[in-house]
């Protein structure tokens, strides 16, 4: 290689040493020219990692303080077993309107769905009811308050035919918690028991071709008849016999 390098001319050296500066050029334009962003993206990353721990060890530390809280939270809401929800419910309505003066004219049906977080029951329903102005917003204030766990989505106001009271139209709503669904125990198929094999019906042997024949076999099966028949009996050398059974008595 060297020998060949020195044999060139000077203008071949520089066009030799010129290509090589020139491919070198080119592949790093190619290969490590578009990576010289990535120490920058991974320090980023690294940055945002830092901080994400940061973060949930600042959540952590505050455990006990949540606890705390969820527990007085809990101290203060009423507990409503599921069986119980919906009269818990239409009782509630029922004793703060008797508590208040006001009275109820009709009521709709309960309706509930559930919420999107899929862990709470909503009841609402529709009742019409008329009473005075301070009637009816105690009423709705007691609802609202308290351990009631009943607010009021829709109201809509107008007098009555003396025009001496309101007749108030309201949505009430209520939030209770969803009954857990049972898990159904999945029962193992059982294989179906194997058919018993039908014994093949007996078919009596006979002598096979070439063998002598006995003369159990010869005489074939005995001859049976009732009273008053006759019987023909045939013998292996080709004559036949007649006998008469007895005869039916006369009555």
């Amino acid at each position: 290689m060297k020998g060949y390098w020195n044999n060139l001319r000077p203008l071949e050296k520089r066009l030799v040493v010129g290509f090589g500066v020139m491919v070198f050029v080119i592949l790093n334009f190619w290969f490590v020219v578009p990576h010289f962003s990535d120490w920058r993206r991974i320090q980023g990353r690294m940055g945002n990692a830092v901080k994400t721990v940061n973060l949930f060890e600042a959540e952590i530390a505050q455990t006990n303080k949540y606890s705390l809280l969820v527990k007085s939270l809990e101290s203060e809401g009423l507990s409503v077993p599921q069986e119980e929800q919906s009269m818990h419910f239409a009782s509630t309505i029922q004793s703060q309107a008797a508590q208040t003066g006001v009275a109820i004219q009709s009521t709709g049906k309960q309706m509930s769905r559930t919420t999107p977080d899929s862990f709470f029951l909503e009841l609402s329903q529709l009742i019409v009811v008329q009473s005075r102005e301070q009637q009816l917003v105690d009423f709705l204030y007691n609802l609202g308050s308290g351990n009631s766990l009943i607010r009021v989505r829709g109201l809509t106001l107008h007098p009555d035919q003396s025009h001496q009271q309101l007749a108030a139209n309201v949505t009430l709503v209520a939030s209770y918690q969803k009954k857990p669904m049972a898990r159904s125990a999945s029962v193992p198929a059982q294989p179906a028991a194997p058919k018993a094999a039908t014994p093949a019906a007996k078919t009596p042997a006979g002598p096979r071709p070439g063998e002598p024949v006995s003369k159990k076999d010869a005489a074939g099966p005995k001859p049976t008849g009732g009273p008053g028949n006759t019987l023909i009996v045939t013998k292996p050398g080709g004559s036949t016999n007649k006998l008469a059974g007895p005869n039916p008595k006369k009555s």
